[in-house]
């Protein structure tokens, strides 16, 4: 009989990486539809005032948001040290807000537009004078839902501030 004879020890075979780029899409498109963007940048302090009664909004997209607060230190030197409304991304006047409920509107479908609530995030050391203007453009704008952002604290911890 014939004696067979081996040529080296056997080893383990190499990991097969042919799946490698399957699975690698397979988590980009994944992370692509669960991550949200953000969508403003915002250029405003805001200290969010406290409160006791506070409830969470439902549908966050059919809420669109005004900022009023002191611009950040990089646009101080531009705008000063008083509390300033921000639309989306860039600074504005009051006159702006009217324009700036129409044209959100028209971005939103005909279902939903009668269900858009204007949320006011305001410093909580802004004066009263700015938020009344800001209410009273809304008005006339037609956005009669608006909703206050604040901080949700115990009833003994508002007291005591």
């Amino acid at each position: 009989m014939a004696k067979f004879a081996r040529k080296g020890k056997g080893g383990t075979p190499a990991i097969s990486t042919a799946s490698l780029p399957d699975i690698v899409f397979m988590l980009l498109f994944f992370f692509m539809t669960v991550t949200t963007m953000k969508e403003v940048d915002l250029k405003v302090i805001i200290k969010k005032p406290h409160a006791t009664e506070v409830k969470k909004l439902q549908n966050k997209s059919l809420v669109k948001y005004i900022n009023i607060g002191v611009p950040i230190a990089k646009y101080q030197s531009k705008f000063g040290k008083e509390p300033i409304i921000q639309l989306n991304d860039a600074f504005a006047n009051v006159s702006d807000i009217g324009p700036w409920v129409d044209a959100v509107r028209g971005d939103m479908d005909a279902e939903n537009r009668s269900k858009m609530t204007t949320a006011l995030r305001i410093d909580k050391n802004a004066r009263m004078g700015i938020v009344t203007d800001v209410k009273q453009e809304l008005r006339k704008a037609k956005a009669l839902k608006i909703t206050y952002i604040a901080d949700k604290t115990t009833k003994k911890d508002f007291f005591l501030n």
